[in-house]
């Protein structure tokens, strides 16, 4: 699978098989001896990473669930001075590690660390190889000392194989009481920029480009589109805008996953935490269809930065099992009050795909009335001259007979 410009795809988030659902957000809290709290941590994550099976590299993507839990051997510095450490555990074997470092005026996160079991045959089926990986990286997580980090914007850290995203997040180490500071930290990506205006141009048509879900050496999406998201908000001054924005297939990565029942297609970029699309199948009348979209992103200039949006009950795109769906027209994809998806010369084919190549293609309505429109005009002016022809040729008939020899 390759994705847009040349990039490598990296898996992104968890799209569990009984809907679109966001990763949890949980509060961890790190005690010493005497109770007090000196790590407080509040945040959603999701991972994605490859591992091998017997038939070849597969995908896996998992978020942090809501009954992870603080391990007794995370720690406190020493009078509050040296280094702590945070240490979660989830799932079938698998520990996130933050540790923390300061100086005089700020501390950071100086190390993250991930451990995974791959014997966990919950998130890594069939894998070839079982016991735990390690691998750890230094995120950008860096705040004044007695001041919480806030980043609502997701961020991804890159572990080796391993792409750890957080998102909606607020850390603070070596705490003065017992609950976060009011005064915070924001992360760059939070800021808004420089000069924003007050009403932004829509952008121009978004570029097509072709996205593609395997399961080893299996293809279970084949999609070529441009997308832009039509979002509505309410902004820091209390105004409501309805904003367009492009999805640039240059910066966006892609995965996704198969099963017999549903095929997912999951996309990320700068600023988009998740767009997600769900493909289902009605059995009994052999249809395929978008039943569902998720949108999760960041608004910077919005009173809540955070946007999300879901709908899980659509009945979009759809075509006959083994059969394409394709739209030149712009489609509109309605899927909440506040957040629509416009699509552009949308080409797609799910479930059963033979290869890299679309099957029986079947036209939307869209596309069908625009070619009714030149057939109809065709049809008028044939009229039109078959009339006129019909005229002259009474009226030369009535001439001639005017002529006749008596």
């Amino acid at each position: 699978m390759a994705a847009p410009g040349g990039a490598r795809p990296r898996p992104l988030l968890l799209l569990l098989l009984a809907g679109l659902v966001h990763g949890a957000s949980s509060v961890f809290v790190v005690r010493d001896g005497n109770g007090t709290a000196c790590v407080m941590a509040s945040f959603s994550a999701a991972f994605s990473t490859v591992y091998d099976t017997a038939g070849g590299p597969k995908n896996a993507t998992f978020s942090l669930p809501s009954d992870a839990h603080v391990l007794n051997s995370s720690f406190c510095g020493k009078g509050g001075a040296s280094d702590s450490t945070l240490m979660i555990e989830f799932g079938g074997g698998h520990t996130l590690t933050l540790n923390f470092t300061r100086n005089a005026t700020h501390y950071n996160v100086q190390l993250m660390s991930f451990v995974y079991n791959l014997s966990d045959v919950q998130i890594f089926p069939n894998a070839s190889s079982k016991g735990t990986q390690t691998v750890e990286s230094t995120p950008d997580i860096v705040a004044g000392m007695n001041t919480r980090y806030r980043c609502v914007s997701s961020s991804q850290v890159h572990m080796g194989s391993m792409t750890v995203t957080l998102w909606d997040t607020t850390i603070q180490a070596y705490l003065p009481s017992s609950g976060f500071s009011k005064e915070e930290t924001r992360c760059e990506r939070d800021k808004p920029s420089p000069v924003t205006p007050t009403a932004p141009p829509a952008p121009p048509r978004p570029s097509v480009t072709r996205y593609n879900v395997t399961d080893g050496n299996r293809t279970c999406l084949l999609a070529t589109m441009g997308l832009q998201l039509n979002v509505t908000y309410s902004r820091k001054d209390n105004t409501t805008v309805t904003r367009e924005f492009n999805v640039n297939p240059n910066k966006t990565t892609f995965s996704g996953s198969c099963t017999a029942q549903l095929v997912t297609l999951l996309l990320q970029s700068e600023g988009l935490a998740l767009l997600a699309f769900q493909f289902g199948m009605n059995t009994s009348s052999s249809q395929v269809f978008l039943q569902g979209i998720q949108l999760n992103m960041t608004l910077p200039d919005a009173r809540d930065p955070t946007f999300g949006a879901a709908n899980s009950s659509l009945r979009a795109l759809q075509a006959a099992v083994g059969n394409s769906y394709k739209c030149n027209a712009e489609q509109r994809v309605q899927v909440t009050e506040a957040f629509s998806l416009n699509m552009f010369r949308v080409w797609v084919q799910a479930f059963q795909v033979d290869g890299d190549k679309f099957g029986p293609v079947e036209e939307c309505q869209l596309d069908e009335n625009s070619m009714l429109i030149p057939i109809a005009v065709g049809g008028a002016l044939a009229g039109l001259v078959l009339i006129v022809l019909i005229a002259y040729l009474i009226g030369r008939k009535r001439s001639h007979a005017g002529y006749q020899t008596i």
